[in-house]
């Protein structure tokens, strides 16, 4: 099922919620539809055009965010779903300093690898192999990976989540998966 990005009615972006409950919001004059996906939904009585930008109507006061939560979902969008010592299709997590070798499970210790790189590696240090990381893991900052972190991404989305550090977000996964 598509997702639909919501904005605050300040445009601050707050999340990523299904289709269905998008249209709900718009249909109970709740949200505006900013951008369309293209797609119609169709009722007996209504045709209504599927939206992938809405912003609420009134101003939602958001508490405060700790750091991103360290989940698989969004340590393979940080690492753009490649294996930071190979360059393959990440299929596992590792950890850079290994747990049963004093390692934490944090941000800075923690990459997506191929099972065959996870595999060769188990748990020895990058020195003891002669390994080099692609890129030094580092924890996701702003709001925009709190949209890109969940694994859904729409073009239509970049204008709104630009100001929040997308172009930055986007440019180091890109990076990565190329």
């Amino acid at each position: 099922m598509p997702h639909v990005l919501v904005l605050n009615a300040s445009y601050e972006p707050l999340g990523v919620v299904p289709l269905r409950r998008a249209l709900v919001l718009v249909l109970e004059n709740k949200a505006v539809c900013l951008e369309e996906s293209g797609a119609y939904l169709h009722s007996a009585s209504l045709t209504v055009p599927a939206p992938s930008v809405v912003r609420l109507k009134r101003f939602v006061r958001v508490p405060y965010r700790g750091p991103v939560p360290l989940t698989r979902r969004a340590l393979f969008a940080r690492d753009g779903g490649r294996c930071m010592y190979c360059g393959g299709v990440a299929t596992s997590v590792d950890h850079v300093v290994p747990r049963s070798r004093g390692g934490k499970h944090v941000w800075d210790n923690v990459v997506a690898s191929c099972r065959r790189c996870n595999h060769i590696k188990a748990d020895r240090h990058l020195v003891e192999l002669g390994w080099r990381l692609r890129h030094k893991p580092a924890p996701p900052t702003g709001l925009a990976w709190r949209i890109i972190g969940t694994g859904h991404r729409d073009p239509r989305w970049l204008p709104y989540l630009q100001p929040y550090g997308a172009d930055d977000v986007l440019a180091r996964i890109d990076g990565i998966s190329a």
